[in-house]
């Protein structure tokens, strides 16, 4: 019975992505648009695809050499999952992004067409919703099939690791690219020139849009997708890892994950069609009110599930605790980036730029103090429901079901972040096409909700990678075969310490990227201003392909190390100093990792609507000095929030699910300093 419900799992993400195509075709035959909007869209579709085209050439590089090394270190049908992995992510990306670059200019269209914030809305949303269920429909599919064909934790754990590994490149690469764009925007244009934000007169407003998509579209999908399946490989690789000393088939616990996820894709497709429903009561709570559908709709069906495939009510606990968890993370992320907290930086700016950093800062290490009891309380619920309500031994896997419930809609909760590009994406094109301010009164609410919802998304993305990871971790200690983690051992606080700097060291890399390549953005920007006369004639052209070939090439040479980095330290580690020390080093990433992962995209969400309060007509509004301050503000938070804060939910999932595959190797060979001093 649980290979026929694993079969019917990997049919439903079949038909949820020949949904995705479908909705796809339909955003495709709706007008582009005419005149100028077509123009600029040209210019952005295209140059997402060129860097979408070079990023991916490097990243199967990389990744036809790891499936060569898997295949023959582990075995072969670990290599084959490993590109099978990082394939659908893949995928994944290049079939939302394309999506998104097709819906942003017929959401501008539109919004000038007909004047409805709801129809402009739908458009934005269902462009988004590809993304969604695409990434939702490819990671169900790949875990039901690999389930299917194999019961071995090592496969699913290479695809696992394949979708990881993909996502950090993207993630890294997307992000670098957006912001180094963004900045150079942002400083030469808002602030040394005074014109508007999508002004086509500067040369980087291009570059600017390109990086929403490549970075929070095709970058956010890569995270959530490997968070998605990091959840449910993990909770599978303990049920066959652990089999909880229950007299039940281990393989029911195993294909629970799987059955769930894939109502999820249900409950999601029908929110995802529920906002035509909601838009018509109010536009601007539409989004929320579609999330919450699939929430409850799910955890309705969850229960049956449960019921059916395992029968323990801690178990059900448990997934409901985790998708709980996911919304009040969501919403405490929305409070922190969009009520008072930014009011506050906002009134700071009247003193300089100085007080907004200031300010900014104190609110971001606010920000991650309830979340972190949030995780916590979802990590004691799921644990402890399922050991009081379930069977002795089942606590570890209730925290791993915990995960796979906070992702279960994942399908919903990509479509609104991926809507928020869309829809700033739109702003851009109707400000860049002249078309008026009824229309970019349209698109700034839309943009504006797309913020919030984006604060919800990495929200999501950052609780789902703290209880992915520590279920990976769990899943790694069952699989070398450690009892307990024994810190009072010096190889052990080594390990530690070494986990503890791995966030600190990709932060500074990531940092240090945006830094070098902005600073190439800003001398070119000028360099046109100055040379091309942008400012002083009205017929001078910007060379928007110079600034997109800039960001390029810069955001794919820095990719690189950080990437190889997250893959080898955990290498490194278990081989000098054996796979106890190596279980400290996944744990001390984790939580540095988690923290500094919520503190740079809540700081950096609240900088950015602090501008944007500022700009709506408080403290002086646009121009004023309160507005310069902010945009100093935002500037720094940029990279914070779309850059280095989401790089560390996938590099602590990346680094647990690499110590998983390669656990069986690291326990037998591992440990070599400790041999050579004797111990």
């Amino acid at each position: 019975m649980e290979n026929f419900l694993v079969v019917v799992a990997a049919f439903i993400g079949l038909l949820g992505f020949a949904g995705a195509l479908i909705t796809y075709l339909y955003i495709k035959s709706l007008k582009a648009g005419e005149g100028k909007m077509l123009d600029y869209a040209r210019y952005i579709r295209s140059g997402a695809f060129v860097f979408l085209r070079i990023e991916y050439a490097y990243i199967m590089v990389f990744a036809l050499v790891v499936a060569i090394i898997l295949s023959f270190a582990i075995k072969p049908l670990v290599g084959i999952a490993y590109i099978t992995g990082a394939f659908l992510s893949l995928l994944a990306g290049f079939v939302g992004m394309s999506a998104a670059t097709l819906a942003n200019v017929r959401t501008t269209y539109t919004a000038y067409k007909t004047k409805d914030a709801g129809r402009t809305l739908s458009v934005a949303f269902k462009g988004g919703s590809v993304m969604g269920i695409t990434v939702a429909s490819l990671g169900l599919l790949g875990v039901a099939f690999w389930l299917w064909l194999t019961k071995d934790p090592a496969v699913l754990s290479g695809f696992g690791m394949g979708a990881s590994s993909v996502a950090l490149f993207a993630r890294v690469g997307g992000g670098i690219y957006t912001k180094a764009a963004d900045v150079g925007a942002d400083l030469v244009g808002k602030v040394e020139a005074g014109i508007p934000e999508d002004d086509p007169r500067n040369p980087a407003v291009i570059a600017d849009n390109v990086g929403d998509n490549v970075g929070d579209t095709a970058g956010m999908g890569a995270d959530l997708y490997e968070s998605y399946v990091g959840s449910m490989v993990a909770t599978i690789a303990i049920a066959l890892a652990a089999s909880f000393a229950l007299s039940h088939n281990s393989l029911a616990f195993a294909s629970l994950p799987v059955i769930l996820a894939a109502w999820g894709l249900i409950s999601s497709l029908i929110g995802v069609f529920s906002i035509d429903v909601f838009k018509r009561f109010d536009p601007q709570t539409a989004l929320r009110n579609s999330t919450i559908l699939a929430a409850i709709l799910f955890i309705i069906g969850a229960a049956f599930i449960n019921q059916f495939t395992v029968g323990y009510l801690g178990t059900f606990v448990a997934v409901v605790s985790g998708i709980v968890a996911g919304l009040f993370i969501g919403f405490e992320s929305e409070y922190y980036t969009s009520k008072n907290p930014i009011k506050r930086i906002a009134e700071s700016a009247r003193f300089g730029p100085a007080t907004v950093i200031i300010n900014g800062v104190a609110v971001a290490f606010e920000s991650v103090v309830l979340p972190f009891f949030t995780i916590a309380l979802a990590v004691l619920i799921g644990y402890f429901s399922s050991e009081m309500w379930g069977a002795k031994g089942l606590g570890i896997y209730g925290v791993s079901l915990a995960a796979v419930g906070m992702l279960a809609t994942i399908g919903i909760v990509m479509t609104t972040d991926s809507y928020g590009p869309i829809a700033d994406n739109a702003g851009g094109i109707a400000e860049m096409s002249r078309l008026g301010e009824d229309v970019r009164k349209i698109t700034d609410k839309l943009d504006a909700l797309g913020n919030t919802t984006a604060a919800i998304g990495k929200g999501f993305a950052i609780g789902s990678a703290a209880l992915a990871a520590l279920a990976l971790i769990v899943a790694y200690k069952e699989t070398v075969g450690l009892e307990t983690l024994d810190f009072s051992k010096v190889s052990s606080v080594v390990g530690a310490f070494i986990g503890a700097s791995m966030p600190a060291l990709i932060s500074a890399l990531t940092l240090n990227a945006v830094g070098r390549a902005a600073n190439k953005m800003v001398d070119e920007v000028r360099r046109q201003f100055r040379e091309l006369k942008l400012l002083e004639d009205d017929n001078a052209k910007p060379d928007y392909d110079k600034c997109i070939d800039i960001v390029t090439k810069a955001a794919i040479r820095e990719m690189i190390v950080p990437g190889v980095s997250a893959v080898i330290a955990p290498i490194l580690v278990g081989l000098l100093l054996g796979t106890e020390a190596l279980g400290f080093f996944l744990g001390a990433s984790l939580l540095v990792g988690a923290l500094i992962a919520i503190f740079m995209a809540n700081g950096g969400g609240a900088w950015d609507n602090a501008k944007k309060y500022i700009e709506e007509g408080h403290f002086g509004g646009k121009g004023s000095d309160a507005h310069k301050a902010a945009v100093v503000g935002d500037t720094v938070g940029d990279p914070f929030k779309d850059t280095t804060g989401p790089s560390m939910n996938i590099l602590i999932k990346l680094m647990s699910i690499v110590s998983l595959v390669f656990g069986p190797l690291l326990h037998k060979y591992g440990g070599i300093l400790l041999k050579f001093f004797g111990h």
